[in-house]
């Protein structure tokens, strides 16, 4: 059983629990003390897929969002429930994040969103797909040409960084307010040109990374550096990306 297999193999394991829970009414609720919600939906998920996990890849190390651990040469990166607050208002846009990590590099990814019939994949070196059709970035490179998607603008204005996000959402042709995986998927199939974002966690990029980088585009951090270790994210079609980059620095 290849590694993308058994990925996919526990995007159908969450599926079926996320979708139990969808729009339940009694769904069990509590605030982390980020602030962020955690569900009964979102502790099941990652519970099911350890244990799948121990039962097919055994010696490998797993890192989740709700139930933690350490990664080692090779580790599974889990977000059982990203977008938990879509989930809890019952908008159908939440996904589970699936990655494995090998020496901090993402080389099976796959983000699976039931409630929208929706699900990308990737392995290094294969290409990416979504729903069994190859993903291909867009070929735009000026910004007055792009569409962009900004998250979260308290957040940006926490890294004093709003004016620089205005400004480039007047520059472009269009902007939105969309963030996370499902603005990063769309900048992987090409419907979008980049997607910011001033937050993240190993377990929200790993699995959205490696399938924007195996349909042509690029991950990195405000900064453009390639990893997975750090709080905030720049998705792009690969052609905007140091443009962008050079945006966001904080002039002194």
């Amino acid at each position: 059983m290849t590694d993308l297999s058994v990925a996919l193999a526990l995007a159908d394991l969450a599926d079926a629990v996320t979708l139990r829970h969808f729009r339940r009414k009694d769904l069990a609720v509590r605030a982390k003390p980020d602030r962020t919600l955690v569900t009964e939906a979102d502790t099941e998920t990652e519970r099911v897929l350890r244990a799948h996990l121990a039962h097919h890849r055994p010696d490998d190390t797993i890192l989740g969002e709700e139930a933690g651990g350490a990664r080692g040469p090779r580790c599974w990166l889990l977000d059982p429930v990203d977008h938990t607050g879509n989930f809890v208002r019952g908008i159908p846009v939440f996904a589970t994040l699936i990655a494995l990590v090998e020496d901090g590099v993402p080389t099976v990814g796959v983000v699976s969103a039931p409630a929208l019939e929706r699900r990308w994949w990737a392995s290094q070196g294969q290409g990416a797909y979504a729903d069994g059709a190859p993903l291909r970035v867009s070929t735009v490179d000026t910004l007055p040409e792009a569409g962009l998607s900004f998250a979260a603008l308290d957040r940006w204005d926490d890294r004093s960084l709003l004016p620089e996000i205005a400004d480039l959402a007047r520059r472009a042709r269009h902007s939105w307010g969309s963030g996370g995986f499902w603005s990063q998927m769309l900048v992987a199939e090409g419907r979008l040109d980049a997607a910011l974002d001033p937050w993240g966690k190993p377990w929200d990029l790993a699995a959205p990374k490696i399938i924007i980088e195996e349909a042509g585009g690029r991950l990195t951090d405000l900064s453009g550096t390639p990893t997975i270790d750090h709080d905030a994210a720049l998705a792009t079609n690969g052609l905007l990306h140091d443009h962008l980059v050079a945006a966001l620095t904080p002039r002194t």
